[in-house]
C-alpha cells in the first residue's frame, strides 16, 4: 500500500471542515496512520515549499501557512497519492471538478482548504518532514477485504 501525506490548511481548520474532510477520506476506505494538529514553525514551513523559493508568491504561501493551525495526517492505500489528489481537485477552486474538496469549499485558489502530496517521492519527503517514524502506526483494519480484492 502507498503512504501520502494531506494537509488541512489554516482555511480549513478556521472553517470547521476537519471532520469533515477526514470523514471523506475514510469513507474512501483510505486508512488514516498519522495524525496531529500544529502552527507550522517558519523554517519548516520554507523546507516543505522549498521548490517554490524566489518565486513571487513564497512569502506569502510561507505566512499563510503559518499564520494558524493546521492538520498534519498521513493516510494509506491503494494509489494513495493519485486518489487523494482526485479527491481534492484542481487547485484552483473555481477549475475543480464539483464534488471534491476543493469544488464543494472552495472560492479562490490561496484558500483552497488541503494540501496533498503530488507524487509518491514527494509524499515521502512530506511525510519526513511533518512526522517522525515513530509518529506513524501500522495496524490492520478488519473491514479492507471489503475495500480491496
Amino acid at each position: 500500500m502507498e503512504r501520502t501525506y494531506l494537509m488541512i490548511k489554516p482555511d480549513g481548520v478556521q472553517r470547521g471542515l476537519i471532520g469533515e474532510i477526514i470523514s471523506r477520506i475514510e469513507r474512501k476506505g483510505l486508512k488514516l496512520v498519522g495524525l496531529k494538529m500544529l502552527t507550522i514553525p517558519r523554517e519548516v514551513a520554507e523546507k516543505h515549499y522549498g521548490e517554490h523559493a524566489g518565486k513571487p508568491f513564497f512569502q506569502p504561501l510561507v505566512d499563510y501557512i503559518t499564520s494558524g493551525p493546521v492538520v498534519a495526517m498521513v493516510v494509506e492505500g491503494k494509489d494513495a497519492v493519485s486518489t487523494t489528489r482526485e479527491m481534492m481537485g484542481a487547485t484552483n477552486p473555481l477549475k475543480a471538478a464539483p464534488g471534491t474538496i476543493r469544488a464543494t469549499y472552495g472560492m479562490d485558489v490561496g484558500r483552497n482548504i488541503i494540501h496533498g502530496s503530488d507524487s509518491p517521492a514527494s509524499a515521502g519527503r512530506e511525510i519526513d518532514i511533518f512526522f517522525l517514524p515513530g509518529e506513524l502506526v501500522d495496524y490492520g483494519r478488519d473491514f479492507d477485504r471489503w475495500i480491496y480484492e
